[in-house]
Protein backbone atom coordinates (compact mmCIF):
# COMPACT_ATOMS: atom_id res chain seq x y z
CA UNK A 1 0.00 0.00 0.00
CA UNK A 2 2.85 2.25 0.59
CA UNK A 3 4.86 0.96 -2.01
CA UNK A 4 4.59 4.33 -3.62
CA UNK A 5 6.68 6.09 -0.88
CA UNK A 6 9.78 4.26 -1.76
CA UNK A 7 9.37 5.19 -5.25
CA UNK A 8 12.59 7.42 -6.15
CA UNK A 9 9.75 8.90 -8.96
CA UNK A 10 7.43 10.07 -6.22
CA UNK A 11 10.45 11.94 -4.37
CA UNK A 12 11.62 13.42 -7.62
CA UNK A 13 8.11 14.84 -8.56
CA UNK A 14 8.22 15.95 -5.12
CA UNK A 15 11.62 17.76 -5.05
CA UNK A 16 10.67 19.04 -8.53
CA UNK A 17 7.16 20.75 -7.38
CA UNK A 18 8.74 22.64 -4.41
CA UNK A 19 12.02 23.81 -5.98
CA UNK A 20 9.64 24.94 -8.92
CA UNK A 21 9.58 28.37 -6.68
CA UNK A 22 11.90 28.26 -3.73
CA UNK A 23 10.36 31.64 -2.38
CA UNK A 24 7.36 30.52 -2.22
CA UNK A 25 7.55 27.51 -0.88
CA UNK A 26 10.18 29.22 2.11
CA UNK A 27 7.77 31.80 2.77
CA UNK A 28 4.83 29.26 3.17
CA UNK A 29 7.04 26.93 5.73
CA UNK A 30 7.99 29.66 8.04
CA UNK A 31 3.99 29.43 8.92
CA UNK A 32 4.59 25.67 10.04
CA UNK A 33 7.81 26.43 11.19
CA UNK A 34 7.14 29.42 13.37
CA UNK A 35 3.84 27.39 14.84
CA UNK A 36 5.78 24.75 16.09
CA UNK A 37 8.72 26.65 17.40
CA UNK A 38 6.44 28.77 19.64
CA UNK A 39 4.15 25.32 20.64
CA UNK A 40 7.73 23.70 21.83
CA UNK A 41 9.51 26.87 23.13
CA UNK A 42 6.14 27.88 25.32
CA UNK A 43 5.72 24.67 26.47
CA UNK A 44 9.24 23.59 27.61
CA UNK A 45 9.03 27.26 29.37
CA UNK A 46 5.85 26.55 31.23
CA UNK A 47 7.36 23.12 32.34
CA UNK A 48 10.52 25.23 33.62
CA UNK A 49 8.38 27.36 35.40
CA UNK A 50 6.71 24.70 36.81
CA UNK A 51 10.15 22.85 37.73
CA UNK A 52 11.25 25.65 39.66
CA UNK A 53 8.12 26.30 41.84
CA UNK A 54 8.19 22.57 42.38
CA UNK A 55 11.95 22.53 43.10
CA UNK A 56 11.10 25.76 45.23
CA UNK A 57 8.19 24.14 47.91
CA UNK A 58 10.17 20.57 47.56
CA UNK A 59 8.58 17.83 49.86
CA UNK A 60 7.17 20.56 51.81
CA UNK A 61 3.54 19.95 52.46
CA UNK A 62 1.25 22.11 50.74
CA UNK A 63 -2.04 22.05 51.37
CA UNK A 64 -1.16 23.27 54.66
CA UNK A 65 -2.45 26.69 56.48
CA UNK A 66 -0.40 28.73 59.15
CA UNK A 67 -2.02 30.18 62.23
CA UNK A 68 -1.00 32.75 65.07
CA UNK A 69 -2.15 34.89 67.26
CA UNK A 70 -2.48 38.45 66.83
CA UNK A 71 -4.24 41.62 68.88
CA UNK A 72 -7.93 41.37 69.49
CA UNK A 73 -9.93 44.51 67.54
CA UNK A 74 -13.18 43.86 69.56
CA UNK A 75 -14.26 43.49 73.00
CA UNK A 76 -15.63 40.07 74.14
CA UNK A 77 -16.92 38.45 77.39
CA UNK A 78 -15.48 41.33 79.53
CA UNK A 79 -11.99 41.19 78.20
CA UNK A 80 -10.97 44.76 76.32
CA UNK A 81 -10.27 45.62 72.88
CA UNK A 82 -6.21 44.95 71.91
CA UNK A 83 -5.72 41.62 74.22
CA UNK A 84 -2.73 39.89 72.88
CA UNK A 85 -4.12 36.46 71.65
CA UNK A 86 -1.34 34.16 72.63
CA UNK A 87 -1.68 30.56 71.53
CA UNK A 88 -1.26 27.20 73.42
CA UNK A 89 -0.29 24.13 73.18
CA UNK A 90 -3.27 22.64 74.02
CA UNK A 91 -5.32 24.47 71.28
CA UNK A 92 -3.46 22.67 68.47
CA UNK A 93 -3.99 19.58 70.32
CA UNK A 94 -8.08 20.30 70.83
CA UNK A 95 -7.92 21.40 67.14
CA UNK A 96 -6.09 18.17 65.97
CA UNK A 97 -8.94 15.75 67.50
CA UNK A 98 -12.32 18.36 66.55
CA UNK A 99 -11.87 20.05 62.96
CA UNK A 100 -12.68 17.13 60.22
CA UNK A 101 -10.16 16.88 57.45
CA UNK A 102 -7.05 17.68 59.39
CA UNK A 103 -3.81 15.56 58.58
CA UNK A 104 -1.29 17.11 60.97
CA UNK A 105 -1.06 19.94 63.49
CA UNK A 106 2.27 20.99 64.18
CA UNK A 107 2.97 23.70 67.04
CA UNK A 108 5.90 25.56 66.40
CA UNK A 109 7.66 28.25 68.55
CA UNK A 110 10.59 30.97 67.53
CA UNK A 111 13.12 33.24 69.08
CA UNK A 112 16.54 34.71 68.76
CA UNK A 113 19.36 33.20 69.69
CA UNK A 114 23.29 34.37 70.40
CA UNK A 115 25.54 31.27 68.87
CA UNK A 116 29.40 31.03 69.92
CA UNK A 117 31.57 28.55 68.74
CA UNK A 118 34.95 29.48 70.02
CA UNK A 119 35.93 32.71 68.46
CA UNK A 120 33.14 32.61 66.24
CA UNK A 121 29.60 33.86 66.61
CA UNK A 122 26.23 34.93 65.31
CA UNK A 123 22.29 35.79 65.51
CA UNK A 124 20.00 33.62 64.28
CA UNK A 125 16.48 32.29 64.36
CA UNK A 126 15.96 29.85 67.00
CA UNK A 127 13.00 27.69 66.28
CA UNK A 128 11.56 24.56 69.06
CA UNK A 129 9.95 21.83 66.98
CA UNK A 130 8.85 17.94 66.85
CA UNK A 131 10.24 15.78 64.36
CA UNK A 132 6.72 15.77 63.02
CA UNK A 133 8.18 18.76 61.05
CA UNK A 134 10.35 16.77 59.70
CA UNK A 135 7.33 15.66 57.67
CA UNK A 136 5.27 18.31 56.54
CA UNK A 137 8.54 19.93 55.75
CA UNK A 138 11.01 17.60 54.83
CA UNK A 139 14.01 18.87 55.60
CA UNK A 140 17.25 18.39 53.33
CA UNK A 141 19.75 17.11 54.91
CA UNK A 142 23.59 17.37 53.99
CA UNK A 143 25.02 16.43 57.06
CA UNK A 144 23.56 14.09 60.49
CA UNK A 145 19.73 13.81 61.25
CA UNK A 146 16.98 15.65 62.38
CA UNK A 147 15.28 16.01 66.04
CA UNK A 148 13.77 12.72 67.48
CA UNK A 149 11.47 11.46 69.98
CA UNK A 150 14.22 10.61 71.97
CA UNK A 151 15.22 14.08 72.19
CA UNK A 152 11.67 15.61 73.13
CA UNK A 153 11.15 13.03 75.58
CA UNK A 154 14.78 13.18 76.91
CA UNK A 155 14.66 17.54 76.71
CA UNK A 156 18.13 16.93 75.13
CA UNK A 157 19.98 19.88 74.61
CA UNK A 158 21.00 19.17 70.46
CA UNK A 159 20.57 21.19 67.56
CA UNK A 160 20.36 21.10 63.78
CA UNK A 161 21.73 23.82 62.00
CA UNK A 162 21.24 25.30 58.42
CA UNK A 163 24.39 25.17 55.88
CA UNK A 164 24.89 29.30 56.28
CA UNK A 165 25.54 28.59 60.08
CA UNK A 166 27.74 25.76 59.83
CA UNK A 167 29.70 28.24 57.03
CA UNK A 168 29.61 30.72 59.72
CA UNK A 169 30.37 30.18 63.15
CA UNK A 170 32.60 26.26 61.78
CA UNK A 171 36.38 26.75 60.31
CA UNK A 172 36.14 25.40 57.02
CA UNK A 173 36.52 21.43 56.61
CA UNK A 174 35.85 21.13 60.49
CA UNK A 175 33.28 17.94 60.66
CA UNK A 176 30.41 20.25 62.54
CA UNK A 177 28.32 17.02 63.73
CA UNK A 178 28.81 15.82 68.07
CA UNK A 179 30.24 19.30 68.27
CA UNK A 180 29.19 21.77 70.47
CA UNK A 181 27.79 25.54 70.31
CA UNK A 182 26.94 27.56 72.71
CA UNK A 183 23.10 29.20 71.85
CA UNK A 184 22.35 31.96 74.59
CA UNK A 185 25.31 30.44 77.03
CA UNK A 186 23.80 27.44 76.54
CA UNK A 187 25.81 24.09 75.28
CA UNK A 188 24.08 22.40 72.44
CA UNK A 189 25.66 19.20 70.71
CA UNK A 190 24.87 19.88 66.38
CA UNK A 191 23.34 16.56 65.44
CA UNK A 192 22.46 17.85 61.57
CA UNK A 193 22.68 19.96 59.37
CA UNK A 194 20.38 21.06 56.74
CA UNK A 195 20.49 23.19 53.10
CA UNK A 196 17.99 26.09 53.43
CA UNK A 197 15.16 25.79 50.36
CA UNK A 198 14.16 28.85 48.53
CA UNK A 199 10.41 27.84 50.43
CA UNK A 200 8.51 26.47 53.07
CA UNK A 201 7.31 29.09 55.37
CA UNK A 202 8.53 31.02 58.23
CA UNK A 203 12.60 29.98 57.82
CA UNK A 204 14.63 28.97 61.31
CA UNK A 205 18.38 28.87 61.16
CA UNK A 206 18.24 26.19 64.21
CA UNK A 207 15.91 23.58 65.32
CA UNK A 208 16.19 22.58 68.63
CA UNK A 209 13.54 20.00 70.32
CA UNK A 210 9.80 21.75 71.18
CA UNK A 211 9.88 20.71 74.89
CA UNK A 212 13.62 21.81 75.20
CA UNK A 213 12.37 25.43 73.40
CA UNK A 214 9.92 25.64 76.32
CA UNK A 215 12.12 25.26 78.80
CA UNK A 216 14.87 27.24 77.88
CA UNK A 217 13.02 30.42 76.52
CA UNK A 218 10.43 29.63 79.62
CA UNK A 219 7.39 29.35 77.17
CA UNK A 220 5.18 27.11 79.32
CA UNK A 221 2.43 26.16 77.44
CA UNK A 222 2.44 28.68 74.71
CA UNK A 223 3.09 28.63 71.06
CA UNK A 224 3.96 31.02 68.70
CA UNK A 225 2.08 29.61 65.81
CA UNK A 226 0.59 26.50 64.12
CA UNK A 227 1.01 24.90 61.06
CA UNK A 228 -2.26 23.14 60.21
CA UNK A 229 -1.42 20.50 56.78
CA UNK A 230 -5.51 18.73 55.58
CA UNK A 231 -6.12 15.29 54.17
CA UNK A 232 -5.95 15.94 49.85
CA UNK A 233 -9.42 15.55 49.52
CA UNK A 234 -10.34 17.99 52.05
CA UNK A 235 -10.83 21.89 51.10
CA UNK A 236 -7.70 23.92 53.16
CA UNK A 237 -9.93 26.85 53.02
CA UNK A 238 -12.68 25.16 55.10
CA UNK A 239 -9.91 23.91 57.30
CA UNK A 240 -8.77 27.36 58.07
CA UNK A 241 -12.21 28.54 58.48
CA UNK A 242 -13.12 25.67 61.45
CA UNK A 243 -9.68 26.02 62.77
CA UNK A 244 -9.68 29.70 63.59
CA UNK A 245 -13.67 29.29 64.71
CA UNK A 246 -12.67 26.81 67.71
CA UNK A 247 -9.92 28.99 68.22
CA UNK A 248 -12.05 32.13 69.11
CA UNK A 249 -13.92 30.22 70.99
CA UNK A 250 -11.37 28.58 73.37
CA UNK A 251 -9.43 32.22 73.60
CA UNK A 252 -12.92 33.86 73.89
CA UNK A 253 -12.20 36.09 70.73
CA UNK A 254 -15.25 38.09 69.49
CA UNK A 255 -16.64 35.85 66.55
CA UNK A 256 -16.15 38.44 63.98
CA UNK A 257 -13.17 39.78 65.10
CA UNK A 258 -11.10 39.72 62.16
CA UNK A 259 -7.41 41.08 63.21
CA UNK A 260 -7.55 38.60 66.54
CA UNK A 261 -5.74 35.73 64.52
CA UNK A 262 -3.48 35.84 61.66
CA UNK A 263 -3.19 33.23 59.31
CA UNK A 264 -1.25 32.60 55.59
CA UNK A 265 -3.38 29.87 53.71
CA UNK A 266 -0.56 28.12 51.58
CA UNK A 267 -2.96 25.67 50.16
CA UNK A 268 -4.94 28.36 48.79
CA UNK A 269 -1.74 30.41 47.48
CA UNK A 270 -0.57 26.64 45.68
CA UNK A 271 -3.97 26.51 44.19
CA UNK A 272 -3.90 29.52 42.30
CA UNK A 273 -0.49 28.77 40.97
CA UNK A 274 -1.13 25.38 39.92
CA UNK A 275 -4.48 26.91 38.29
CA UNK A 276 -2.25 29.78 36.20
CA UNK A 277 0.16 26.71 35.49
CA UNK A 278 -2.38 24.69 33.65
CA UNK A 279 -4.05 27.42 32.16
CA UNK A 280 -0.62 28.69 30.92
CA UNK A 281 -0.41 25.07 29.48
CA UNK A 282 -3.56 25.26 27.59
CA UNK A 283 -3.25 28.76 26.64
CA UNK A 284 0.28 27.45 24.80
CA UNK A 285 -0.94 24.53 23.43
CA UNK A 286 -4.25 26.68 22.14
CA UNK A 287 -1.51 29.60 20.22
CA UNK A 288 0.70 26.91 18.97
CA UNK A 289 -2.09 24.62 17.53
CA UNK A 290 -3.96 27.71 15.91
CA UNK A 291 -0.80 29.14 14.32
CA UNK A 292 0.07 25.36 12.71
CA UNK A 293 -3.33 25.19 11.44
CA UNK A 294 -3.07 29.36 10.03
CA UNK A 295 0.86 27.68 8.75
CA UNK A 296 -0.97 24.46 7.01
CA UNK A 297 -3.36 26.54 5.47
CA UNK A 298 -0.79 28.29 3.97
CA UNK A 299 0.41 25.84 2.65
CA UNK A 300 -2.68 24.44 1.34
CA UNK A 301 -3.23 27.90 -0.41
CA UNK A 302 -0.20 27.80 -2.47
CA UNK A 303 -0.69 23.74 -3.43
CA UNK A 304 -3.86 25.57 -5.25
CA UNK A 305 -1.90 27.89 -6.62
CA UNK A 306 0.55 25.15 -7.75
CA UNK A 307 -1.80 23.04 -8.92
CA UNK A 308 -3.32 25.32 -11.22
CA UNK A 309 -0.23 26.00 -12.53
CA UNK A 310 0.44 22.40 -13.42
CA UNK A 311 -3.36 21.61 -14.73
CA UNK A 312 -1.98 20.97 -18.25
CA UNK A 313 0.77 18.56 -16.79
CA UNK A 314 -2.02 16.67 -14.65
CA UNK A 315 -4.15 16.41 -17.92
CA UNK A 316 -1.52 14.63 -19.75
CA UNK A 317 -0.83 12.37 -16.60
CA UNK A 318 -4.60 11.42 -16.92
CA UNK A 319 -4.43 11.34 -20.83
CA UNK A 320 -1.44 8.69 -20.15
CA UNK A 321 -3.49 6.63 -17.95
CA UNK A 322 -2.49 8.07 -14.08
CA UNK A 323 -5.92 7.33 -12.04
CA UNK A 324 -7.14 10.40 -10.01
CA UNK A 325 -5.90 8.38 -7.05
CA UNK A 326 -3.02 8.36 -7.83
CA UNK A 327 -3.07 12.42 -8.77
CA UNK A 328 -4.72 12.84 -5.28
CA UNK A 329 -1.89 10.90 -3.61
CA UNK A 330 1.34 13.02 -5.14
CA UNK A 331 -0.24 15.97 -3.93
CA UNK A 332 -1.66 14.88 -0.62
CA UNK A 333 2.19 13.72 0.02
CA UNK A 334 3.65 16.75 -1.12
CA UNK A 335 1.48 19.01 1.30
CA UNK A 336 2.87 16.44 4.13
CA UNK A 337 6.16 16.81 2.89
CA UNK A 338 6.34 20.60 3.22
CA UNK A 339 4.34 20.12 6.83
CA UNK A 340 6.56 17.84 8.33
CA UNK A 341 10.24 19.65 6.85
CA UNK A 342 8.61 22.74 8.41
CA UNK A 343 7.58 20.92 12.15
CA UNK A 344 11.42 19.48 12.13
CA UNK A 345 13.06 22.34 11.48
CA UNK A 346 10.70 23.82 14.00
CA UNK A 347 11.69 21.51 16.48
CA UNK A 348 15.10 21.92 15.57
CA UNK A 349 14.54 25.82 16.65
CA UNK A 350 12.15 25.51 19.60
CA UNK A 351 15.24 22.71 20.92
CA UNK A 352 17.91 25.04 20.54
CA UNK A 353 15.79 28.01 22.23
CA UNK A 354 14.91 26.04 25.51
CA UNK A 355 18.41 25.43 25.15
CA UNK A 356 19.58 28.77 25.49
CA UNK A 357 16.76 29.43 28.31
CA UNK A 358 18.14 26.79 30.00
CA UNK A 359 22.14 28.35 29.73
CA UNK A 360 20.51 32.06 30.99
CA UNK A 361 18.00 31.51 33.28
CA UNK A 362 18.18 27.39 34.24
CA UNK A 363 21.33 27.74 36.22
CA UNK A 364 21.35 28.32 40.33
CA UNK A 365 19.72 27.99 43.20
CA UNK A 366 17.31 30.63 42.17
CA UNK A 367 16.56 29.60 38.76
CA UNK A 368 13.61 30.91 37.01
CA UNK A 369 13.21 27.84 34.52
CA UNK A 370 14.63 24.69 35.86
CA UNK A 371 14.98 22.05 33.14
CA UNK A 372 13.08 24.14 30.61
CA UNK A 373 12.38 20.88 28.36
CA UNK A 374 9.42 19.10 26.54
CA UNK A 375 8.91 14.94 26.55
CA UNK A 376 9.30 12.83 23.75
CA UNK A 377 5.57 12.32 23.64
CA UNK A 378 5.13 15.92 22.68
CA UNK A 379 7.48 16.02 19.95
CA UNK A 380 5.60 12.92 18.39
CA UNK A 381 1.96 14.10 18.98
CA UNK A 382 3.23 17.67 17.68
CA UNK A 383 4.53 15.69 14.74
CA UNK A 384 1.51 13.37 14.37
CA UNK A 385 -0.49 16.76 14.34
CA UNK A 386 1.33 17.76 11.44
CA UNK A 387 1.07 14.60 9.60
CA UNK A 388 -3.21 14.89 10.30
CA UNK A 389 -3.34 18.51 9.41
CA UNK A 390 -1.22 18.72 6.41
CA UNK A 391 -2.86 15.18 5.03
CA UNK A 392 -5.96 16.89 5.87
CA UNK A 393 -5.01 20.18 3.74
CA UNK A 394 -3.74 18.55 1.06
CA UNK A 395 -7.05 16.64 0.05
CA UNK A 396 -8.42 20.32 -0.98
CA UNK A 397 -5.83 21.01 -3.90
CA UNK A 398 -5.81 16.79 -4.27
CA UNK A 399 -9.53 17.09 -5.31
CA UNK A 400 -9.02 20.34 -7.18
CA UNK A 401 -5.98 18.68 -9.06
CA UNK A 402 -8.61 15.68 -9.82
CA UNK A 403 -11.87 17.87 -10.86
CA UNK A 404 -10.87 18.76 -14.15
CA UNK A 405 -10.94 16.28 -16.82
CA UNK A 406 -7.97 15.38 -19.05
CA UNK A 407 -9.09 16.87 -22.48
CA UNK A 408 -9.80 20.28 -20.06
CA UNK A 409 -6.75 20.24 -18.87
CA UNK A 410 -4.91 19.52 -21.98
CA UNK A 411 -6.72 22.34 -23.82
CA UNK A 412 -6.01 25.45 -21.23
CA UNK A 413 -3.08 27.45 -22.41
Amino acid sequence: MFKFLFDRDTWQEVYQSITKNKLRTVITMVGVWWGILLLIGLLGAARGMENSFNRAFGDFATNSVFIWGQNTSKPFKGFQEGRRVRLKLSDARKIESAVEGIEFVVPRNQSTGFVVNGELSGTFNVAGDLPLLDVVQKKNLIKGRFINQNDIEGKRKVAVISEDIYKQVFEKDVEPIGQLIKINSLNFKVVGVFEVKNFGGPQSDIHIPFDTFQQVYNQGDRIGWMMITGKPEYNIKQIEEDAKLLLKNLNKIHPKDKRALGSYNLGADFKKVTGFLIGMQFLTWFVGIATLIAGVFAIGNILLITVKERTKEIGVRRALGATPFEIKRQIVVEAVTLTLAAGLMGIISGGWILILLDSKYGQGDDATLVNASVSLFIVFIALLILVVLGTLIGLIPAFKATSVKPIEALREE
